[in-house]
């Protein structure tokens, strides 16, 4: 079963996470093969001051 886990920005509406879920899921079968029933996708919301990239907090 694969999985699929994406960490982002809080903040997308539920139609935003909706749509992506429904393209990751579309994109995965058409690339790797399988049903949509066998893949599981996790959404994680992360504040912008708990993301830092290349020495800077993203909330900066």
């Amino acid at each position: 079963m694969p999985m699929i886990h994406v960490e982002m920005f809080e903040g997308r509406t539920p139609e935003q996470k909706r749509a992506l879920v429904r393209a990751l899921t579309d994109a995965f079968c058409e690339t790797a093969g399988g049903t949509p029933d066998t893949v599981s996708i996790i959404l994680t919301d992360v504040a912008k001051d708990h993301w830092a990239k290349a020495g800077k907090m993203a909330s900066d």
